[in-house]
């Protein structure tokens, strides 16, 4: 038995192109709140679903929520009908042949249709998937042609279609389509992708030759003071601050991440978050403007703006080369989520099973797949086949409807591995189609096992987020304890300890700690795992006023743009921002009255994520070491046709390049020749290519 697809014509010959970004408007009167965004114009698809099966084992269910259960859901990912097939395109154009996919050399073609063919015996043939609203329920008839059946549905460009065929009651899947994805219930459904008009797709990333920006939305940059609203009760600076998708987008159009050589955002949760105000376990009370308090993830949250606002941020980072990841948030909603109203069962009870609560730290001592981060956090159960169900193909869902290019995934060892292998199944078949879909996760700890144990490219993780490695980072080179043999030493065994094909996003800041720069000081405020929460509403540190904090931050940005792994920049630490711990490492960006030394930094990380982008050796190299003293280290990172020499030094006095061959050399930041011996200034890091022989 064989099929085929093919793509016959065009059904539509306009494009929709860019969506414009909206002229301001004032502020909206607060009395009249907006509603949340709806991802699709059928409302609460899915709680009518929890309602229809609520308390049906799954022997009986799982028949009918075959064939219902996956239609209501791709309502989420707005799927065409026959009669509106540019409605709903799940992933973006890739008509054109330039950077910005005008298409001037190859026109988009956004609908088209596709046919499929099964060759094969029966009676009644149906084609069901979700091609259409009702695919799964209803299907359409297929019509007999020589040895088998074939049927001709509209489809949208670059949209990726489920299937199966019911062979006389008998569903099954393409026996001529090896590309398949589970279907949630043990069995596979088959999966193509719809090319209506064979223009050339973007490049495929390398996820090894990434360099990652993150940004908490709310905190970027405001483009659009309409959506500006604060969460009744919540106190500055945990309040809503107006940063959302049309501020970062015309960043991105403006050329900041081009110029500082950025080609991947990770940006916060942008689905809708809890409108009321919660309690801090500092007892501050908060809004939800970090993202990670989801009330409703079927919704876009208004406060960022709209989905069409966030599928414009996507379409101007993917026209800029920029591949975008979204956080997302499986481990809990909010106790106003209607998900969990409706589904209390698919959630741990907060109860320790000794009169008390499940909050981890608390009732629960243990943080494990059990405890509620909070009183208001109820924890899934993935466990829960329905549950695990429901969380993954909303993912799934959502990534094929943005057309993202991965997830950073939250609080990775409080969810049950089986969420991490059923996504990954889902993303190989549905996701992953001219490169791979990146996952990394976020395991704040320092067992470098617990944290691999998550990370297996075809399974489960692409790789995590290198807390040990920072760890050792901000001891060594910014707190200058020991010696810089220690880091060495440390590099040594970490290089392949995550497995083959593992890649490890390296850091210094984030969200969740100090700023960077705090660790820079001559005196470090934190330690390396401080939280800094008891500085992060009074007494909060102040933006250094002398330059070596920031030359030693660029020395500890050296190391990680001349390493393996995928650097990533917080906001703001490309200018040194201050602060202490959250909410203090949570400032609005700062875009002006940068001083001297802000202004330098920036510049040394522009100049490294360009050395970076230009000499592969010093993101797939193998690196060596030449000479380490009690203040410097020198290595090399070389592959076939590139190598490039470093040389650091912590130290608060100039030093020697201990071990850098006898040679003229370019050093590539500032573009001056040097002879050996090489003087290292203080706090300074250099990058070389050697010259010719002289």
């Amino acid at each position: 038995m064989t099929s085929s697809l093919q793509h016959l014509g065009s059904v539509g010959k306009s494009s929709p192109g860019a969506l414009p970004i909206a002229t301001r408007r004032p502020v909206a009167d607060p009395d009249k709140v907006r509603r949340p965004v709806q991802v699709s114009n059928v409302l609460d698809a899915r709680v009518d679903l929890s309602e229809l099966f609520a308390g049906m084992a799954l022997d009986v269910a799982s028949r009918t929520m075959r064939l219902v259960a996956v239609a209501a859901c791709l309502v989420l990912a707005a799927c065409p009908a026959a009669q509106n097939p540019t409605t709903g395109d799940d992933t973006g154009s890739d008509g054109g042949v330039g950077s910005n996919g005008s298409g001037s050399a190859c026109p988009p073609v956004p609908t088209c249709s596709t046919t499929f063919t099964y060759m094969g015996t029966g009676t009644n043939v149906i084609l069901q998937g979700d091609f259409a609203p009702d695919g799964w329920t209803t299907g359409v008839p297929m019509t007999p042609i020589t040895g088998g059946f074939q049927v001709t549905v509209p489809a949208n460009d670059e949209q990726v279609i489920l299937y199966k065929f019911n062979v006389d009651g008998n569903w099954i899947a393409d026996p001529a389509n090896m590309r398949t994805s589970p279907d949630g219930f043990g069995a596979s459904n088959s999966v193509v992708r719809v090319d209506c008009d064979h223009c050339p797709h973007r490049a495929a990333m390398d996820w090894r030759d990434a360099m990652m920006y993150f940004i908490v939305i709310d905190r970027f940059s405001d483009g659009d003071v309409s959506n500006d609203q604060e969460v009744n009760g919540a106190a500055y600076p945990g309040q809503y601050q107006g940063g959302d998708f049309k501020g970062i987008q015309n960043k991105i159009e403006s050329g900041y991440f081009d110029d500082l050589g950025i080609n991947t955002i990770w940006i916060t949760s942008p689905l809708e978050n809890t409108w009321l105000p919660e309690p801090g376990s500092d007892g501050h009370t908060y809004s939800g403007y970090h993202g990670y308090w989801p009330k409703d993830e079927t919704l876009i949250d208004a406060h960022y703006g709209t989905q069409a606002d966030l599928a414009a941020m996507i379409a101007s980072a993917h026209a800029h080369g920029i591949q975008i990841l979204l956080d997302y948030v499986m481990n809990h909603v909010t106790t106003d989520s209607p998900l969990y109203q409706q589904n209390p069962s698919w959630f741990w009870p907060d109860d320790n099973g000794m009169g008390g609560n499940c909050v981890c730290g608390q009732g629960c001592p243990t943080f494990n797949t059990v405890c509620w981060f909070d009183t208001f956090l109820p924890t899934f159960d993935m466990l829960n086949p329905d549950a695990r169900r429901w969380s993954v193909n909303n993912a799934i869902t959502w990534a094929k409807t943005l057309g993202i290019d991965g997830f950073r995934l939250d609080a990775v060892k409080q969810v049950e591995d089986v969420w991490f292998t059923d996504t990954r199944a889902r993303s190989n078949g549905e996701l992953a189609w001219d490169q791979p879909f990146y996952m990394v996760g976020e395991t704040f700890d320092g067992n470098r096992d617990l944290i691999k144990s998550f990370v297996n490219p075809q399974t489960q993780l692409d790789g995590q987020f290198d807390f040990p490695e920072r760890a050792q980072v901000l001891s060594t080179l910014l707190h200058r304890d020991g010696q810089m043999s220690d880091l060495v030493g440390f590099l040594d065994s970490n290089d392949g300890y995550y497995g083959q094909g593992a890649v490890m996003s390296t850091f210094l800041g984030n969200h969740d700690v100090p700023r960077a720069i705090e660790h820079a000081l001559d005196t470090p405020l934190f330690d390396p795992w401080d939280g800094g929460k008891e500085d992060s509403w009074s007494n909060q540190p102040l933006l250094p006023t002398s330059a070596n904090p920031f030359q030693r931050l660029s020395v500890a940005y050296a190391l990680l743009f001349t390493t393996v792994g995928l650097p990533m920049i917080y906001y703001g630490d490309e200018y040194g921002m201050n602060g202490a711990g959250d909410p203090d490492n949570r400032h609005f960006m700062q875009w002006d009255e940068y001083t001297d030394n802000q202004t330098w930094l920036h510049d040394q990380i522009k100049a490294l994520a360009h050395i970076r982008a230009a000499h592969p050796a010093t993101r797939r190299g193998t690196r060596t070491t030449l000479g380490t003293a009690t203040d410097t280290y020198v290595y090399s990172m070389s592959m076939s046709g590139d190598e490039v020499f470093v040389a650091l030094n912590r130290g608060d006095a100039a030093n020697p390049a201990a071990g850098l061959p006898a040679g003229s050399y370019t050093e590539l930041i500032s573009g001056q020749t040097m002879t050996t011996p090489i003087q290292l200034p203080p706090r300074t890091a250099y990058v070389f290519t050697q010259n010719a022989a002289y």
